[in-house]
């Protein structure tokens, strides 16, 4: 069984709306976010590799990229209150669609912070 992970970034901006006033979230803000997809499987007899780097780009892209990319998270239907672990259950859903084997998304902010979302989270 093999394990792969493919880094990505995005820059986005945000307001999480059920903070206090008085947090320095509850304002418009923005980050340049990380985001990694980590699929699951087992090595493709004739191509010898799990999973197309290629195909994860074309997925991530289409589905993730052009609509959170300089984008207002806010605006994004089921990100109106885009914390970073509704950021992650989001993409997760949005790329499970397309993308066997995917077990979990990671998504960092700065690089600073990261939240795991997916099937075999321990």
């Amino acid at each position: 069984m093999f394990i792969i992970e493919r880094d990505y970034r995005f820059e986005a901006a945000r307001v999480l709306p059920k903070l206090t006033d008085d947090h320095p979230c509850s304002r418009l803000h923005g980050h340049a976010f990380g985001v990694t997809l980590v699929v699951k499987g087992e090595l493709d007899k004739e191509k010898e590799w799990v999973v197309d780097y290629y195909e994860i780009d074309k997925i991530y892209k289409e589905k993730i990229h052009k609509i959170l990319d300089h984008g207002y998270l806010n605006e994004v239907k089921g990100l109106e209150n885009p914390t970073t672990e509704n950021m992650a259950r989001w993409i997760f859903e949005r790329v499970r669609e397309e993308l066997d084997g995917l077990i979990e998304i990671v998504i960092s902010e700065e690089g600073e912070t990261r939240c795991r979302y997916g099937l075999e989270i321990v």
